[in-house]
């Protein structure tokens, strides 16, 4: 059974305190911390990974809790 690339929304932080913070402040299914993608170069080496349609909310979350993020993108992950 091959697995198929999805669109997953990625968020990247300046750093690695701002990446702990959005993995404290999310509910769980809200996402998780990976590894910076190879499409994707700076940051802290973190990012969060979640399903497009959770933007909204996930935007919202870090308002709430004052994290700033450097970059977001719609990315093919498995």
């Amino acid at each position: 059974m091959e697995r198929k690339k999805q669109p997953k929304l990625v968020i990247t932080f300046p750093t690695t305190t701002a990446a702990m913070a959005m993995e404290a402040a999310c509910a769980a299914g809200q996402g998780r911390l990976i590894p910076i993608p190879r499409e994707i170069s700076g940051g802290c080496g973190l990012a969060w990974c979640a399903e497009p349609q959770l933007e909204d909310r996930l935007l919202r979350v870090m308002a709430e809790n004052n994290i700033v993020y450097q970059e977001k993108r719609v990315l093919p992950l498995y």
